[in-house]
Parts: C-alpha cells; structure tokens; sequence
C-alpha cells in the first residue's frame, strides 16, 4: 500500500486541483482530504456520501444542576471564562482542561465528549475517498486528520486499492503532520514568488524532519521565470528532484465551475503537464 501527500507551505498554490488530476489519472487509488479545516476537493469530485461519522476531539465541561450549589467556586478557577453567571457552560469558551471538575466540592461538574466535525465515507466517479469537516472554531483537527486516513486505509484494504492519493492542509503546524507522517512520497506545490520560495523551504524542513521523501512541481512556472530558476537551483542544491512545471492557466478555474478535474476537461499544456507530473510520481512510488 502506497501513500502520496499533495501539500505545501501555504494556501492556494493548487494542491486540490493537482490531487483531483491525479485521482482521474490513477487507475486503482482511494482519495482522502485531510483539509478538514477548509475542505473542497468534493467540490470537484462530488462525491455520493455512503457512511456520516461523528467526531469528537475536545472534552467539554457539563454541570449537574441537581448537584451544583452555586458555590462559585468553578468560576473563579476558569481561566476563559467558560462559565457564566446563571452557571451555564459557554461552550465556545470551554477549553475542556478539567478544572471546574478538579476543584468542584460537590462533584457536580464532569468532561464529556463534544461533537467537534464528520467524517464521511463515499464514493466518486474515480473511486472511494474519505473526508471529514470540522467545526468552526475547532481543534484537535490532527486527530480527525488521522481518523480520515485511517477511514481511507480501510477502505484501501476492502476495496484492493493499492495507493492512497491525500489533498493535505496548508501550513507546517499540527494537521500538515497528521497529513504526512509513515507516507510513502509528499509533493510539494510551490509558486515562483519570494514568499512561495520560503513556504518551500519550510516545509521541506517538516519533511526532512519526519524523514518523508519529498518531491517539488512549481505551479504557474511561467509568472515569474527567474524565480523559477531560483526554486530550480535551490533543489537542484539539495538533491530535490522538480518532477514538473505548470504554467499559469484558466483551466484550473474553469474545470471547477464544472466540477471537473483539469484532464477531464481540457487537452491542453496545462493538463498535459499535469499527466507528466503524474508520470513522473508514479515511477517514484514504483
């Protein structure tokens, strides 16, 4: 069982158009979205939802209102205000660190578990794939994260895939971890500009930490050649290998307006080294 990370350091660079293409190119593959704080490769796939989880990240307080004296003594240890003055949890406040329950004289306050996002099962036109939500102002999107490629994995094994395709989340931090960590290969999608230069170069940092292989494709290549060539050197230095080029194109636009990857839709350069860039990658998982 293969796996292959589609991330990069920021927003917007085209990883869930990349992770589309490579859907519709892979012949025996399940897909997984592990953007769960901003998810949208359904937006392309539009997939028929089979099985709704829930999730539960965070633990949140709960007062037994039988209990509950008043005594106060919850509000004055809670640090975020969490507990109003009629002794009500404000749940968007609630942190779920325990302490009302530690100091609570009267056992009247206990963590339970919060509905935190969902988590679906379903199919597509290119196979099954998982994916999750979480809710707004959320955390723990790591562990849902983690849940969504073990759904993925799963489905993998019944289904007798034999490669799993992850659209991962923007960043460095927590969920870019949960989103590369035991994979096979991650591709990195960069920009020719001096902050996509950088967002690279933090990135390959997290990937070399976590001793995951890492592969570059420089997406809209042609906006700014000599940045271009700066990326080209900087991994040429650094034994990275570039396995393609993108120009910049309305194609990736005017595929998701109609829900289609860029190689359903058109035939052209952009789509064309979209297929090499698969190439490229699939010899690397060989």
């Amino acid at each position: 069982m293969k796996q292959l990370t589609i991330i990069s350091g920021k927003g917007g660079t085209g990883k869930t158009t990349i992770t589309a293409a490579f859907a519709s190119l892979a012949e025996n593959a399940v897909l997984a979205d592990c953007d769960v704080d901003a998810p949208d490769l359904h937006l392309i796939l539009n997939p028929d939802i089979k099985e709704t989880v829930e999730f539960s990240g965070l633990k949140i307080a709960a007062i037994d209102e039988e209990k509950c004296i008043n005594c106060g003594k919850c509000t004055d240890y809670c640090r975020f205000d969490a507990i109003d003055e009629d002794f009500n949890v404000v749940n968007e406040r609630c942190e779920g660190c325990g302490v009302c329950e530690y100091v609570c004289p009267f056992c009247a306050i206990h963590l339970v578990d919060r509905k935190s996002g969902l988590a679906y099962l379903s199919e597509t036109r290119f196979g099954p794939m998982s994916h999750a939500v979480l809710n707004t102002a959320e955390e723990a999107s790591g562990k849902l994260i983690t849940l969504v490629r073990n759904n993925a994995l799963v489905m993998a094994n019944k289904s007798n895939k034999d490669l799993i395709i992850i659209d991962g989340p923007p960043g460095i931090g927590c969920p870019v971890i949960s989103a590369i960590s035991g994979v096979n290969l991650v591709l990195i999608v960069t920009e020719p500009t001096l902050s996509g230069i950088h967002d690279m170069e933090r990135i390959l940092g997290v990937a070399s930490h976590f001793n995951v292989t890492a592969v570059v494709c420089i997406n809209k290549f042609d906006i700014n050649p000599g940045n271009t060539r700066l990326i080209e050197k900087y991994c040429a230095e650094n034994g990275l290998d570039v396995v393609g080029r993108i120009p910049y194109d309305e194609t990736a636009t005017l595929a998701m307006i109609q829900e289609m990857t860029v190689v359903e839709f058109s035939d052209n350069e952009f789509s064309n080294n979209v297929k090499i860039i698969w190439e490229n990658i699939r010899r690397k998982l060989k």
